[in-house]
């Protein structure tokens, strides 16, 4: 396994990190992706562990905290080993500070997720969401004191625009508090939103990319064939409302030409999307998810080779699709990419 620096810090992750949103699942979200029980989950993170993947992301909403309390239990004995990433912001109850990133609500899920992980720090503390209601000041000001404490370590941000961010960083370096060095995204052959203004921003701020659902929210797992109908088991039937849309005709584009990669290659639909994620700037680490030790093995085979220039060529021209504006003339006309190159 290789390590990266996420983003601009000193600390190093692993290139795959495992996503725990499949620990402990309950609703109608959360049991589609997976109900690991701790036994199940220990084995998981010894798989892990024993190829070098020690980065663990929660957040406390996934199964009203049951992801983080399972994440505990699994790594019991063995805290020094783990680095634990979890999310906070998101609503966890209907009362006026269950949601946010309030000085208030901030410490205190902090306080509930030390409990359920059953641990005294937190490696990497995202907020899950932007609290357009709380003051940058209020939240980065909270973080700092949180940082100070030593139940955290570093912070970052997930589902932010670049200008909340740059806003965010701007404050924080005004009163010298902690900054932002992670942003969690989503980031697939199938969706390369990120690319726009995430990523630019991203490389010149200093933030590494932990990329969230890289098989394009189960779209890219090999199982979805032009002219076949959605296999049964699919978690889509029941979980496509909850992600980013896409269009079928662009899915079955990418998918033919990862179709001709796995068919040169040897390798799986879904290892050769996790690997050209791999190759794109910005990013710190991937994070995969696994029901089982199957799925687990298979996704760990994304590591340890490369795609070929051609075959990556393969893969972006499947897949691109128009910028929005005011990005799109940097990429089609020359007076514009002179000015501001693309990165990709």
């Amino acid at each position: 396994m290789d390590y990266r620096p996420l983003g601009k810090s000193g600390l190093k992750v692993p290139i795959l990190s495992f996503g725990a949103g499949t620990f402990g699942g309950t609703g109608p979200l959360f049991s589609n992706w997976g109900n690991s029980d701790a036994r199940e989950a220990r084995r998981l993170i010894d798989i892990c562990l024993e190829t070098g993947v020690n980065l663990f992301d929660t957040a406390d909403v996934y199964s009203d905290g049951a992801s983080e309390k399972v994440l505990g239990e699994a790594i019991k004995g063995r805290r020094d080993a783990v680095l634990i990433s979890t999310k906070i912001s998101l609503p966890m109850g209907d009362g006026p500070n269950d949601a946010g990133s309030s000085r208030f609500r901030l410490i205190r899920a902090v306080e509930d997720a030390l409990r359920r992980l059953q641990t005294d720090y937190i490696d990497l503390l995202q907020l899950h969401a932007y609290d357009a209601g709380t003051p940058v000041e209020e939240v980065l000001s909270t973080l700092d004191t949180l940082v100070r404490a030593g139940k955290v370590r570093y912070v970052g941000v997930s589902n932010f625009s670049g200008w909340q961010i740059m806003k965010s960083l701007a404050v924080a370096d005004r009163y010298g508090w902690p900054r932002y060095v992670a942003s969690q995204v989503y980031y697939s052959l199938v969706g390369r939103d990120y690319e726009w203004d995430l990523m630019p921003l991203g490389e010149d701020q200093g933030l590494g990319a932990l990329v969230w659902s890289p098989l394009g929210w189960g779209r890219l797992t090999g199982k979805i064939r032009r002219g076949t109908p959605l296999p049964d088991g699919s978690r889509l039937h029941e979980t496509a409302s909850f992600g980013p849309p896409v269009v079928d005709e662009y899915l079955y584009r990418v998918v033919d030409a990862l179709d001709a990669i796995a068919k040169e290659t040897g390798k799986t639909v879904p290892q050769i999307a996790l690997n050209w994620l791999l190759q794109r700037p910005t990013v710190s680490s991937v994070i995969i998810g696994a029901r089982n030790e199957d799925q687990l093995r298979q996704n760990l085979g994304a590591v340890g080779w490369s795609l070929t220039p051609e075959q990556v060529a393969m893969l972006d021209e499947a897949s691109a699709v128009t910028a929005p504006y005011p990005y799109f003339p940097y990429r089609r006309q020359d007076g514009f990419a002179r000015l501001n190159p693309p990165m990709v």
